[in-house]
């Protein structure tokens, strides 16, 4: 099967800037519809874990049964792992009691082990090889545990670090940004590039979401959480229906 097959066959967008924009917005999209959910309407994060991870699951199964690459399915079941990530992250260091740092070393550990066992599995971890249920299901499972991460890490840094919401933005924006630049001017496997930009675009989305919504005293421009969640999604909607990205579009950026 050649590159061209693949692609074509590939239930996965295309990686491209624009990909990476609604991918920070989605991750962002997350942090608020998850604290709306768990904090606003006080279903606490337990309830709330539950509630998004039953909606990721359905998703998934959507997902893996497509018999192609759906626009609004793929990021509808993105959205979902990112809110099921930022209550399961919630839930995990704030009422479990682990904290940040043992949060986000289990949630690394996990990460790690699940591309682990996908490579040993299938030969490989690119995303232009999914295209079949197993690896389909290791890219779903690697991205819930990458969302779950980065949400400890933006709290983490937000929290602990001294930075506060605006602080931690900045420097999980920096770090995405020498990716970029050793995308563009290095030879570092592309893979695994990818999935480092993966991970930080959550604490990055976690951060900015903070930001928005967290009350004016907590460093953050008290933004209303329903409503900041409902112009983050409009805006996903539109880049989604103006940009689908199919998996034949081989643009990278």
């Amino acid at each position: 099967m050649t590159e061209r097959d693949r692609a074509m066959l590939s239930k996965v967008p295309a990686v491209t800037l624009v990909f990476w924009i609604i991918k920070i917005l989605a991750t962002t999209f997350g942090e608020t519809a998850g604290d709306t959910v768990s904090m606003s309407m006080n279903f606490g994060y337990l309830v709330g874990t539950a509630i998004f991870a039953a909606i990721l699951i359905l998703l998934v199964w959507r997902q893996v049964a497509a018999a192609r690459y759906r626009p609004f399915l793929y990021w509808a079941t993105i959205i979902a792992s990112t809110t099921a990530g930022t209550t399961m992250a919630d839930f995990a260091t704030r009422s479990l009691g682990i904290g940040y740092p043992g949060g986000s070393l289990i949630l690394l550990a996990c990460v790690a082990a699940s591309l682990l066992v996908w490579h040993r599995a299938l030969g490989s971890v690119s995303v232009a090889a999914v295209h079949e249920p197993r690896a389909e299901l290791f890219y779903w499972i690697t991205i819930t545990f990458s969302q779950t991460l980065g949400t400890a890490l933006g709290d983490w840094t937000a929290d602990t670090g001294g930075l506060g919401y605006g602080g931690a933005a900045i420097i999980f924006g920096a770090m995405l940004a020498v990716i970029a630049a050793l995308y563009l001017w290095t030879a570092i496997d592309r893979v695994l590039l990818f999935w480092a930009a993966f991970i930080l675009t959550r604490p990055l989305g976690a951060a900015v979401g903070d930001f928005l919504d967290k009350p004016l005293d907590h460093g953050g421009l008290a933004f209303s959480r329903p409503h900041a969640s409902a112009v983050l999604a409009a805006v996903i909607i539109v880049l989604v229906l103006i940009w689908p990205l199919y998996p034949s579009d081989r643009r990278t950026a």
